[in-house]
């Protein structure tokens, strides 16, 4: 039986990664920049310009977003250390879509090489 490690590794196999030294560069280039964290990881920091779409909803959002329909969208995608990214990498190739890559390290990296986070700010009820 395949374990959820299993399954990343698997998935990693059949992904581009994009290291960090690289990621500024690649997410500027992309024409879309998928965070498919949680809501509430989303809500607490993410990069710039990114789209939630969390990994348990993402073949439905794909495929309910006309603007997300063309298979050669140049794509970024990132999730907290880059398991769900790498899931969600090759589901969507397996989708026909054909240039997908991954944060390597996720969200996590990209914050501990002190990269640019936006952190939206809280309503004040005092």
């Amino acid at each position: 039986m395949k374990t959820a490690h299993d399954l990343v590794a698997q998935a990693k196999t059949h992904t581009r990664e994009i290291a960090l030294e690289d990621a500024a560069q690649a997410i500027l280039e992309a024409d879309v920049l998928l965070d498919v964290r949680e809501a509430d990881e989303f809500a607490a920091g993410h990069i710039a310009g990114a789209v939630l779409m969390p990994r348990g909803l993402l073949e439905f959002k794909l495929s309910a977003s006309p603007a997300l329909a063309s298979r050669d969208l140049n794509i970024v995608v990132y999730c907290k250390t880059s398991g769900r990214a790498a899931l969600a990498a090759q589901t969507m190739q397996a989708m026909g879509y054909l240039n997908v890559r991954s944060l390597a390290g996720g969200f996590d990296a990209w914050q501990g090489g002190g990269m640019p986070v936006v952190k939206p700010e809280q309503p004040s009820f005092e």
